[in-house]
């Protein structure tokens, strides 16, 4: 995969950007922790796509964010990413913060979207199944939060402390920063507004969630199908709110299969 800055709006975003693969064009909107430096799964799904994964404004070193002031801004900003990278339209994948995002984006740019993937989406709120305020999370429980098994090798990689102080520095401002970044849609609960717009979808939608995700719990997997027109379901086993991460080969597959049909 291939890392290069994307100039948005005459320069007023500079967007990080891992693309490569070949295949129909397939934008990956990440979730809340950010992108990592090597993602398995985007290779994976390079295998059969040419995959345009971007860091929101305001995570890692994408700038632009204090330009957007809701999730219409964001919108707008999606849009003239796509613009700046000469796409006419993308299938989406978007996970978490990324999912509320890509739902966002489909119900109001739906020539734009081929097709739809929400993974374990935020941007729905029910009083009966709150989402956990990750926000309010010491370091030490994120591993129980995100994970279905907290000791896998994929969530040692991810929440492993680094043994040297610069580098446990260095993880905990990049942490603070994503999730500094995503309170501005987040806070103080994950809802702008999404229920009145997301029968507007029109795109072919596929919503995947890990069964295990104490994150965003599994009952809003059925709400999101119920509310978008069409809208068809997998849960995946042994999996938490990072379901590409936790069973790669699972959760590619399903990627795949529907992106394919």
């Amino acid at each position: 995969m291939e890392q290069r800055h994307i100039s948005v709006r005459n320069g007023l975003f500079s967007t990080i950007l891992r693309s490569g693969g070949h295949g129909e064009p397939l934008l990956y909107l990440h979730g809340v922790l950010g992108l990592g430096d090597t993602e398995t799964f985007l290779t994976e799904l390079a295998q059969n796509f040419t995959i345009y994964a971007p860091s929101h404004p305001g995570f890692g070193t994408s700038t632009g964010l204090d330009h957007i002031d809701d999730i219409f801004d964001l919108v707008v900003y999606y849009n003239d990413f796509l613009d700046a990278l000469e796409l006419e339209s993308v299938h989406v994948v978007g996970h978490s913060l990324g999912g509320m995002f890509a739902a966002e984006f489909a119900a109001l740019c739906p020539q734009r979207v081929r097709k739809l993937i929400l993974v374990s989406p935020l941007g729905l709120w029910d009083d009966g199944y709150p989402v956990l305020d990750f926000f309010a999370l010491r370091s030490a429980d994120y591993p129980a939060a995100f994970w279905s098994d907290p000791e896998c090798a994929a969530a040692t990689a991810m929440h492993g402390i680094a043994a040297d102080r610069e580098g446990q520095l260095e993880a905990f401002l990049s942490r603070m920063q994503s999730f500094g970044s995503a309170g501005k849609f987040l806070w103080p609960i994950p809802d702008r507004g999404l229920k009145k717009r997301i029968h507007r979808i029109t795109a072919r939608t596929h919503i995947v969630w890990g069964a295990d995700d104490r994150l965003t719990p599994v009952h809003y997997a059925q709400t999101f199908q119920q509310l978008i027109p069409g809208a068809t379901t997998a849960i995946l086993q042994k999996c938490g709110h990072l379901p590409m991460y936790e069973d790669c080969a699972s959760f590619t597959g399903v990627v795949c299969e529907f992106l394919h049909s």
